[in-house]
C-alpha cells in the first residue's frame, strides 16, 4: 500500500475516535442530567403530594366533626 493510503487511514481513524470519545462524553453528561432529574421529579412529587386540593381532604374532616354536628342539630 502507498504511503498516501496509510496516512489516510490513520488520520480516518483518529478522527473517528475523537468523534468516539466526545460522544462518550455526551452521553456521561446526559446520565448525569437523568440523575439529578430524577431527583427533581422526586422533590416535585413530594411537593404535589403535600399541597394536594381539598377535596380529597374535605370528606375525612367531614366524616370526623359528624359528632359535632349531630350534637348542634341536638341543640
Amino acid at each position: 500500500m502507498p504511503a498516501a493510503a496509510w496516512v489516510t487511514i490513520i488520520l480516518a481513524t483518529l478522527i473517528i475516535a475523537a468523534a468516539a470519545i466526545g460522544l462518550l462524553r455526551v452521553i456521561l453528561h446526559l446520565k448525569s442530567t437523568v440523575v439529578d432529574l430524577d431527583g427533581v421529579i422526586g422533590g416535585v412529587d413530594a411537593i404535589a403530594e403535600r399541597t394536594r386540593t381539598v377535596p380529597g381532604v374535605v370528606d375525612s374532616v367531614n366524616a370526623s366533626l359528624k359528632p359535632v354536628r349531630d350534637f348542634t342539630a341536638a341543640i
